[in-house]
């Protein structure tokens, strides 16, 4: 059974810093295969795409409003993503999601990724 779990989110002020991870077990091929992305819903708005990996680790995107301040990575020998957010802003309040996509290039949207997170709640206060 796939499994992605998250961890990290929290209470932080505006300015502030939090990383994300999230491990993956169960996946049907090696970790190393798949691209990892992370997306954000706040309440009332769509998923929205974040940041993204491929599967080697070389190549990175990430949306407009994050760049420059969040950085995604990730550690194959420990299954793991990770997204360092950093300069938080209060409007990025949400619950982050991370996703897996067997096709392992860069994906930004979620109808490319097959596995989902259950979520971790981020709260920026102001």
């Amino acid at each position: 059974q796939v499994q992605l779990v998250e961890s990290g989110g929290g209470l932080v002020q505006a300015g502030g810093s939090l990383r994300l991870s999230c491990a993956a077990s169960g996946l049907t091929f090696t970790f190393s295969s798949y691209a990892m992305g992370w997306f954000r819903q706040a309440p009332g708005k769509e998923r929205e795409f974040v940041a993204a990996i491929d599967y080697t680790g070389a190549r990175t995107t990430y949306s407009d409003s994050v760049k420059g301040r969040f950085t995604i990575s990730r550690d194959n020998a420990k299954n793991t993503v990770y997204l360092q957010m950093n300069s938080l802003k209060p409007e990025e309040t949400a619950v982050y999601y991370c996703a897996a996509d067997v096709i392992g290039s860069i994906a930004t949207t979620a109808s490319e990724y097959e596995h989902w997170g259950q979520g971790t709640q981020v709260t920026v206060s102001s």
